[in-house]
């Protein structure tokens, strides 16, 4: 977020998906650079049908995005560890 707010244009928009955690920024800066910022949750929902079809199909390997793999047993772990920030994406397997 700190380099977003320091490379847009003047008159530009950063966009950001998901929840920044412990980001601060110089609001003052950016409204006299005339550039703004705008955010949202990722439209997962929108994307899931096609994507869970293409890796089933073993299309596509989604596992770059995860950082921690778990069975499904474990899913509370796997919550807990994207909570504290101590992991970014969890898969989960149905599979020990």
């Amino acid at each position: 977020m700190h380099q977003a707010t320091r490379i847009v244009r003047p008159g530009g928009m950063i966009g950001y998906v998901g929840v920044p955690h412990g980001v601060t920024f110089d609001g003052q800066k950016m409204f006299f650079a005339q550039s703004g910022m705008l955010g949202g949750p990722a439209p997962v929902r929108r994307f899931l049908p096609e994507l869970l079809e293409l890796t089933l199909a073993c299309k596509i390997q989604p596992g770059k995005v995860f950082d921690l793999v778990l069975p499904l047993a474990e899913v509370a772990e796997g919550y807990a560890a994207m909570d504290q920030r101590k992991a970014i994406k969890t898969l989960l397997t149905l599979h020990d």
